[in-house]
């Protein structure tokens, strides 16, 4: 028994001291618990909405009050026109547009039946549902209020539009997002994984000292994944249109060149990892913790990052995976051009000349 405790003392003397193993053990599932309780939630606040006055009474004010003073939406301002609200669409600034008829205080106090429309942003469609269900259900509240609970028919119908997806095809969603996860896997993880493979081999050393420079070298072990990238952006795209009816409206050109963008910033990405760690395990870890997650978690991909706290929706503005799946959507429902995807590409572009740098500084350092 006193060997057994030995054993057992060594192995947690062993365990305790490696920083590394301690972070595995006890970081991965503080990040995952604490990632998991505050992001992945049904209920989505702080949606951004305009609204289209054509009455300016007190009944639309009140509703329009109403419906602000929820957590649920935010209220961005009046709008001139449905052209003017399907411009801030398209540049990603509200989720949902509200449009009042004329004359809704008379037809109301009147008991005639009138409708009001309630336009969504369908590019996620569990967004957009969840969204005019919230609204749909204030403005009757408030109808009853008004009606003093009365067993009486609702004068205000609504009038449900969905912009961009109208028959709420979920794999709208999923195609931009799992293209990302795909291409973040193969390019960056992949990536790391292979060139640290050649430092704990031994190989990489071969390598530096032939007569190819270290930074053909890099680009040589990058260019395969690149490629095969490439095959599944396009192979994804391929499916997502031909079997399930993607539509793509925007520039193919655009969104080949933006792919490539997204492609590179990830294989950079990749390549810092791999600078950074000795073993292809720890650059496992590093990948997982590091990408797979937050790409899955803060993109929203999957969950609207609008109802997370604030603290990971700051977080969120690191992630490169969330503005290549904005960018993404606003190419194939939206069908916008570079004009409206520009800021998003320009950050993309600015982490690309980040990690390519911060690499490059990193990998002379390890040479010397």
């Amino acid at each position: 028994m006193r060997q057994l405790r030995i054993v057992i003392l060594k192995e947690f003397y062993h365990i305790l001291r490696d920083s590394r193993t301690l972070l595995i053990l006890f970081g991965l599932p503080l990040v995952q618990i604490l990632l998991f309780g505050f992001a992945i939630t049904n209920e989505i606040k702080g949606a951004k909405m305009a609204v289209v006055d054509a009455s300016g009474d007190d009944i639309s004010r009140e509703m329009v009050q109403r419906l602000t003073a929820s957590d649920y939406f935010i209220y961005q301002g009046r709008a001139g026109s449905r052209e003017e609200v399907l411009h801030l669409f398209r540049e990603g600034k509200i989720k949902m547009a509200l449009f009042i008829p004329p004359n809704l205080q008379r037809d109301f106090y009147h008991g005639e039946a009138t409708e009001i429309q309630l336009l969504a942003d369908a590019t996620d469609p569990n967004t957009a549902t969840t969204l005019v269900n919230y609204a749909t259900a204030i403005i009757n509240d408030y109808q009853l209020e008004k009606l003093d609970a009365q067993d009486a028919p609702f004068q205000i119908k609504t009038e449900l539009t969905m912009r961009y997806n109208p028959l709420l095809k979920s794999v709208y969603l999923f195609v931009p997002g799992v293209m990302t996860v795909i291409l973040m896997l193969v390019s960056a993880m992949m990536t790391s994984i292979a060139l640290t493979r050649e430092k704990e081999l031994g190989t990489m050393e071969v390598l530096l000292v032939s007569p190819l420079q270290p930074p053909f070298i890099i680009i040589g072990k990058v260019i395969p994944y690149f490629i095969l990238g490439m095959v599944n952006a396009t192979l994804i795209v391929t499916l997502g249109v031909l079997v399930f009816g993607m539509p793509v409206q925007g520039s193919w050109l655009l969104l080949g060149a933006e792919t490539i963008l997204f492609i590179l910033t990830s294989l950079a990405l990749g390549i810092l990892i791999s600078t950074r760690t000795d073993s292809q395990q720890v650059a496992m870890m590093m990948s997982l913790m590091a990408l797979m997650l937050p790409t899955i978690i803060l993109s929203g991909f999957i969950f609207p990052i609008e109802s997370m706290p604030r603290p990971l929706q700051l977080l969120s503005n690191i992630i490169p995976a969330k503005w290549f799946i904005i960018i993404l959507r606003n190419i194939m429902l939206k069908g916008v051009g570079f004009d409206f995807v520009w800021r998003e590409t320009l950050i993309l572009f600015g982490m690309f000349s980040f990690f390519t740098l911060l690499s490059i500084r990193n990998f002379k350092t390890r040479l010397a």
